[in-house]
């Protein structure tokens, strides 16, 4: 008759147990010194080892030729012990004994001698299932015990397991066994049994046990196959998760922001019998996976729950920030939470869709988190988003034209006058009274404002032309308080007012861009430079001569006649 391989190759001995060498230590050197307790309690999560090494230590203390703490496994009293026959070592289901009854009747029997072996041995598993009565009914047996007579308690939940029963043992926690250890032993078991397990196949299974040998070696009971090696996609395969490619490919989905695809592969699932609380509790587990993956590279290949090749996992991981995943398993917790006073689950899980793929929609604080790392991630790494938008062709149209240089009002006593009438008694030919009519119709070319040097009125231009490619930038270069842009020699400087802006605007993209506009509107070849500091000063136009002064000549003519008189 088959036997399952966790019961086949159970530990008989505390050197063959995995991963729990501080407690095996300990209770080897207990048997070999005789320093036994009268009570232990055993403590941990499933298929740690708990009831293995109650049962090696019941074997150790009744073992006639131990060999450095451990049962020979080969004496009478351990061959009895082993099949059950002797019955002063007795195991009992504390879930289906647990009334005041049953521990009475185990009390009064524990105070007769042993009729085999040296001690009688209760192993009680569960122990937290007994009642508030049963446990009442062992305290006085537990602590003042025969000498004969040992306790082994083990239970996977402490806390339910009242202090005065805590006090009255030697207690000992199991702790989680680790993937590697785990992977190493199923690796031995599998070439005993003659099945080929790859190395990825025995990670993976670890993985998937989440720290209990008993769990991975049912699996590989599971997986097994007479022929052909055993790896990832045959696990996969066999345990049925391959529906953890669908969990794959919607988390693939949120990552893009597609919302529609997210939400028609809900609709998929859930038409095809899936329930909407696993289906979130899938997406929570690998959220959390990819998490530990992000925030422990090195040491959380440990922590992860499995069911992913890793060529997923780095795809995934490569898709959303910390602060991203840390949003959405808040997210997923708290929906999971509230499933059950739902009135609609499922329009409840297409919510929780919907905020995931657009964190907008979001208004908790982790959102609002996971929105602001996001900018950060971008400032730091030059403005990527100005990649993300999508790039629309360059119409061949001139720019705008530069706004005119609005000329500041000089004072009033600067306004220039109509000129005086002339003297009377002065002939004027019809040719010089028509020049000033022209020269006022058509002003002399420097009588007309200078254009400002620097290039300053080419700057305006080349913003308003760059700013549908470099959206992300636009609000820095036309802001004169932080970028002003100069041209001298060829050379187009941008002026800015820090180092922050400068960083901002140093582009590759964006300074060719700006030179091959500036190339294109000067007739010659511009290149860009980024500077911090203000532009130099731009030399003002020459002041214009001062305008004739007809007073002047009025005096002048009135010296040379006597008979006027003009009073200043």
């Amino acid at each position: 008759m088959y036997q399952a391989l966790y019961r086949k190759w159970r530990p008989r001995t505390f050197d063959d147990v995995v991963g729990q060498s501080h407690i095996t230590d300990t209770l080897k050197r207990q048997v070999e010194t005789g320093r036994l307790s009268h009570a232990y309690l055993f403590t941990g999560t499933r298929g740690t080892g708990k009831t293995t090494c109650a049962k090696i230590l019941a074997r150790a203390v009744n073992c006639e030729h131990p060999v450095n703490g451990n049962p020979c496994n080969q004496c009478p009293s351990c061959l009895g012990i082993e099949s059950g026959s002797i019955l002063d070592v007795l195991e009992l289901d504390a879930a289906s004994n647990n009334g005041v009854d049953q521990v009475r009747a185990l009390r009064d029997e524990a105070v007769y001698t042993p009729a085999a072996v040296r001690k009688r041995v209760y192993i009680v598993d569960e122990v937290h299932m007994l009642s508030t009565a049963a446990f009442n009914a062992l305290l006085k047996i537990l602590e003042e015990p025969p000498a004969h007579l040992m306790f082994i308690l083990a239970t996977t939940e402490l806390h339910k397991v009242p202090a005065t029963i805590k006090s009255r043992c030697q207690q000992f926690s199991f702790k989680r066994i680790l993937p590697g250890d785990i992977a190493g032993r199923l690796s031995y078991v599998a070439k005993q049994e003659g099945l080929e397990l790859k190395p990825e196949g025995a990670a993976l299974l670890a993985r998937l046990a989440d720290g209990g040998l008993r769990d991975a070696l049912s699996l590989l009971d599971q997986c097994a196959r007479p022929e052909g090696a055993i790896g990832e996609a045959e696990i996969l395969d066999a345990l049925g998760l391959a529906g953890n490619l669908e969990t794959a490919r919607l988390m693939e989905q949120i990552g893009a922001g597609d919302t529609a695809a997210a939400l028609e592969s809900l609709a998929r699932l859930y038409g095809a019998g899936k329930e909407v609380g696993s289906l979130l509790g899938e997406l929570s587990a690998l959220t959390r996976d990819l998490l530990i993956r992000k925030t422990a590279p090195q040491g959380g290949a440990a922590l992860l729950t499995g069911g992913y090749d890793e060529n997923t996992m780095r795809r995934l991981s490569n898709a959303f920030q910390t602060a991203r995943l840390v949003q959405m398993l808040g997210l997923l917790q708290s929906t999971l939470a509230d499933l059950s006073r739902s009135g609609n689950r499922r329009t409840d899980a297409e919510l929780c869709l919907i905020r995931m793929c657009d964190p907008a929609l979001d208004e908790s604080a982790a959102a609002l988190n996971a929105r602001l790392s996001r900018v950060e991630e971008l400032l730091a790494g030059g403005i990527p988003a100005a990649c993300a938008v999508p790039e629309r062709p360059v119409k061949a149209v001139q720019p705008p034209a530069a706004p005119a240089p609005v000329q500041e009002e000089g004072p009033p006593w600067e306004e220039e006058r109509p000129p005086l009438p002339e003297e009377p008694g002065e002939p004027v030919s019809p040719a010089e009274q028509t020049e000033p009519v022209k020269a006022a119709s058509a002003p002399a070319p420097s009588a007309r404002p200078a254009a400002p040097s620097g290039g300053a009125e080419l700057w305006p231009g080349l913003v308003m032309a760059v700013r549908g490619r470099f959206p992300a930038v636009y609000p820095f270069l036309s802001n004169p308080a932080m970028v002003q842009g100069r041209l001298e020699g060829g050379v187009l400087t941008l002026w800015t007012d820090s180092e922050f802006t400068k960083s901002m605007v140093s582009g590759a993209s964006l300074l060719e861009e700006l030179g091959r506009l500036a190339s294109a509107q000067t007739g010659g070849s511009v290149r860009c430079a980024v500077k911090v500091g203000k532009p130099p000063q731009v030399q003002s136009a020459p002041a214009a001569a001062p305008e004739h002064d007809n007073l002047e000549d009025l005096l002048a003519m009135s010296r040379q006649f006597d008979n006027i008189i003009i009073q200043e």
